[in-house]
Order: C-alpha cells, then structure tokens, then sequence
C-alpha cells in the first residue's frame, strides 16, 4: 500500500510573478521552500482542486448507478463482466477482476495527498496578514478533502484515514473516525468561507453554502446507514436542518425553470450552462486531455453512451444501460422523464447496435450522454472532435453536479423544516408545470421524489443504502430477461448479495498485498 503515496504534485502551473528567474531555480523546488507565497498558495490549491477530477477508475457516479436499481452493468457483448460483478455485488460473477476498484484507490489517495501537503505547509506561508485569504484557502482545501473522503468511506466503508502527507502502511480506520474528519473539515468550511451570494465566488471554486450542503447530505447518509441520532456527536439533525435554511435563504441558488435545461443532451438550443444558479457544487472538466499524462476530462462518461453509436444530439459510447422500470416510475406530465433518459423507441432512433450490446433495456442516460453534431459535410461527428479535442474517449468534458438546489430543498424537507411542503412542491411544480398537483411532504413521498428528481446523477444507492441495507437490498433485487449479444437470457440480482457485503465494495487485491495484509478485505468479497 506504500506505493499509492508516493505521487506529489507541487504545482500545477508556475506563475512566473511569483519568484524570481536570476535567482532561483524552479528545478530545486520541494515542498519546503515552494510553499512560501499567496501566489504559490493559489497553484497548490489548484492542485488540490484538480485531484478531484484526475480520480480515475471506475468513476463515482458511474458505479453508484450501476450499483442501484437505476442500471444495469451492459457495455459490449464481447466484453468481460466486471461491471455485471459490480451490479450483482458477486466477485464470482467475473473472478479473474479482483482488482476493479484498483485505480480509485491509488488516485484517490493521490488526491488526498496533494490537500494534505497543502494543509500542513499553510502556515509557513507568508499570507501578508490576510487571515480571510489564509482561512478561505484552507476552507476550499478541508472541503475537497472531505468530499474525497465521503465518496471513500461510502465505498469501501473501511479505510485508512491520513490526516498528513505520510507513506506509514495504516490498517483500515474505524468509520466514525472518517466521518469525524470529515465533519470537522466541513464545518471549519461552513464557518469561514465567505458569506456572500454564490453568484460572487469564482466558478468552480467551493462556496459556504456548498459546505453546508455537503455537511447535510452527510448527515443524512451517516445517521441512515449507521442508524445514529446524529452525525458523530458534532451535528445534530436541527444543526443540519439549519445549515440547508442557511442555503436556502442566503446563498442566492434557486431552480432554473426548466428541468431539461440542465442537462446538455436534453436541451441543447436552451441549455442553461454548466454554472446556472442551480449547481451548488460540480466538478469541472475540460475537453483538452491527451494520451500524455493531460487527465481533465470526464473519465467516465463514455460509458454512459449508446454502444457505439451516434444519432444527433447523443453520441456514441460504451453501453451501461438504464433499467425500464425507471422509465416506469415516472407518471404522466413529468417532463423529467424524457429528460432524464434516451428513450430508443420513445425517440424512434434507428439504433442498430442491438448485437454488441450486453443488457439492452432500451433505455440510456440522457443527463451524461457523450453528445455529437453534423459537421460542414453532414457527417455526424462527436462534439469533442468539433472542439479540437482527442476523441470521445478521452474528451468528454460535461461537469459532474455533485449538489443542486433542488436536493437542498428535499433534503430540508426531509429534516423536517416548517417550509417542508413549500420546498417539496417547489421542485414538483417545475416537474410537472401546469400538470401539477400537491401532494403530502411525507418521508415516502419525498424518497420517490428524490429517484425521480436525481435518477443517473449518482445519488439514489445512496438513498437506497441510508434507509437501511434491507430496503436496498430488496429495491435493487432483479430477476429479469434481458437481450445481451441479440439473444435473450436471465438477469438475476439477489438481495442476499448485497446483504452480505453490506453495500460495500471490493477493496482491491493488489492494495491487499501491498499492505503485506495489514488491509483487509470486506465482507462478501
């Protein structure tokens, strides 16, 4: 496990204001003597910032939705079955991937690196007495680290907990003390970044109100998974309540009025952009990777993408399919429905791709779907290459939300706030605009709300697991036909799978034996 520390990355770009060039060399840079100036403090959280896209692997919310009862595993007939191993929580479903998870865990500890260098050198820079600037930076840093962290814990649920740049060969961590971490990094957030409107804060950077957010979805998912009263002995579900109030009323956020609007691939000619007043929080990405170590696109949105197909607006990609019974869910006049999710017969697209594509269902993700375009000849092109990018698998650049208005509003209701039914309705109405009807606030109402609502946005596992291992075993419980290759054959998901790992997920083999077995492996796998 010692190897995953060894990465560093001092900076991202060097300003060159910031020292110099007669009298210093940039070669004989090291982490005593780089961490000196506020300019050099801005490119090392950058850095940081930029550890929160270069995690690679299988990415977050592309693992979360095939782990729901959202989508299946799918990708290409001919191809191996890790993803159906991930889906079906069963490692004999494809034995020889014993290490699935392998490059999450070494980019995440990468990740965790770069803030915890950072966060142990700020006080030897010189901030010029500006506390605010010293007190933000660490803010945005302590953030990043925490949500690092929540995705980890929520994973794996047992880690090693690193707190300081070390290489020390840890055992796995008791999770109340991750979620202590991560809670006290979110609250030294929502405590000293600034208080003013979202629409103040450079695009892309961490706000209060996205801390205090973040700090309720993880009360949310500690107390439900752990069935705890409170979120370590630190926030209490009022405190929780009232940081969302805060965001509510202060943080200038609210809904665009159109759903589609958020969503690229849905809206096109009105789409609403990547910073609308919605997203409290996104991870951003470019279209400028290439095969020489530039990691800042999307890593796994291609696998959201029809198999290996285009039809304009959708571009192609590698097949993870959504399950019908979504589609199903949504009743009539909810114009999340088709804006959730490429319908092939709902749209009459002439998919002829059948026969490469494992778990067809006929359904896939309208919100992450790579997207193409006609190009000056009518050739249908992927709106990377129209952009000077390095293909669709590499450039894939649409933001991951992590956090939108309307989940601060249902999270608020579901804490019980006095407003719990304006806020319900509020992302009701905008679903179903002159359709609409009230319904009660009530804790089963709001939980079919939020599927609806954030369906393939990565949130619904969690939902399912943060009601209790037993419910989201038996929502996720399959047992279907689906046609895989062109030829129909059963798909089964057992909830005594997911029962036996808990939720949890593999920790990689290779980690293991770094460890020389201090790591042990989770139950179930």
């Amino acid at each position: 496990m010692k190897n995953i520390y060894s990465y560093i990355l001092f900076l991202s770009v060097v300003s060159l204001s910031s020292c110099s060039l007669e009298t210093e060399s940039y070669s004989q840079l090291n982490a005593d003597n780089f961490y000196t100036t506020k300019e050099r403090a801005y490119t090392a959280l950058v850095g940081c910032y930029d550890g929160l896209q270069v995690v690679g692997g299988i990415g977050f919310p592309l693992m979360s939705e095939i782990m729901s009862d959202n989508c299946f595993g799918g990708t290409g007939a001919a191809d191996g079955y890790g993803f159906q191993a991930i889906d079906e929580f069963d490692k004999d479903r494809s034995p020889s991937d014993t290490d699935l998870y392998n490059d999450n865990w070494k980019t995440y500890y990468k990740a965790l690196y770069r803030c915890n260098v950072f966060l142990s050198k700020i006080d030897q820079i010189n901030w010029q007495n500006d506390n605010v600037l010293r007190n933000t930076y660490e803010s945005e840093a302590r953030f990043i680290r925490a949500y690092l962290y929540f995705e980890m814990v929520r994973i794996w649920g047992n880690i090693p907990l690193l707190l300081t740049p070390s290489s020390e060969n840890l055992p796995q961590t008791d999770p109340d003390e991750v979620y202590t971490a991560i809670t006290k990094d979110l609250l030294y957030a929502s405590e000293n970044l600034p208080s003013a409107a979202y629409s103040t804060v450079a695009n892309g950077r961490v706000t209060r109100w996205a801390a205090k957010a973040l700090l309720a979805r993880v009360y949310l998912y500690y107390t439900g998974y752990y069935g705890k009263s409170d979120l370590v002995g630190l926030v209490t579900k009022n405190q929780a309540l009232q940081h969302l109030e805060d965001v509510i009323t202060l943080s200038g956020h609210g809904l665009v009025n159109d759903f589609s609007a958020l969503w690229p691939a849905a809206s096109v000619k009105n789409y609403a952009g990547e910073d609308n007043k919605e997203i409290v929080f996104a991870i951003k990405y470019t279209y400028t990777s290439d095969y020489n170590g530039n990691s800042d696109g999307n890593p796994w949105m291609v696998m959201f993408g029809m198999r290996e197909f285009s039809y304009v607006p959708y571009g192609n990609g590698w097949g993870v399919t959504v399950n019908s019974k979504l589609w199903n869910a949504y009743s009539a006049g909810d114009t999340r429905q088709a804006a959730t999710m490429i319908g092939i017969a709902e749209e009459a697209i002439p998919f002829d791709k059948i026969n490469n594509q494992r778990e067809y269902t006929g359904y896939y993700n309208k919100k992450y779907s790579p997207m193409s375009e006609f190009d000056s000849n009518g050739n249908v092109v992927s709106v990377v290459d129209g952009l000077g990018g390095n293909g669709f698998q590499l450039g894939q650049f649409q933001d991951y939300t992590v956090i939108r208005y309307a989940d601060v509003l249902l999270m608020a209701a579901e804490l019980g706030s006095a407003n719990s039914q304006v806020y319900f309705d509020q992302v009701r109405q905008r679903a179903f605009k002159t359709n609409f009807i009230s319904i009660p606030a009530n804790q089963i109402n709001i939980m079919k709300e939020r599927r609806l609502e954030f369906a393939l946005e990565g949130i619904r596992y969690w939902d399912l697991l943060r009601q209790g291992v037993g419910v989201a075993a038996s929502e996720i419980a399959e047992s279907t036909t689906l046609l895989s290759g062109g030829v129909s054959g059963s798909k089964t998901i057992t909830a005594a799978r997911i029962e036996s790992t808990k939720g949890l997920s593999q920790i990689p083999s290779t980690q293991i034996t770094l460890s020389g077995g201090v790591l042990k492996q989770n139950a179930g796998w």
